[in-house]
């Protein structure tokens, strides 16, 4: 059995960002790698943060079991990079 390794980056908390999305401002704590992983996707979409966290957002109401928003973020994060 090999032993796990560490992130390169580390481990840090969350860290909380004030967002507007659909015209309301909002705070979202996710934590840094989820947030370079975000801004990566915008850049990647030709969108603005806000844009796709708004995108997000909607999925996520969709849902027949809504989530929080950070736990939306994280879920889609993690499914558009294992679609990669």
């Amino acid at each position: 059995m090999t032993a796990l390794d560490a992130p390169a980056v580390g481990f840090h908390g969350p860290v909380k960002r004030s967002i507007t999305i659909a015209g309301h401002p909002t705070s979202i704590s996710l934590e840094p790698v989820f947030w370079t992983a975000l801004e990566a996707a915008a850049a990647n979409h030709d969108l603005p943060l806000s844009a796709v966290v708004a995108q997000i957002d909607v999925l996520r109401i969709a849902a027949p079991s809504p989530p929080n928003l950070a736990s939306a973020i994280r879920s889609w994060l993690f499914a558009n990079v294992s679609e990669n």
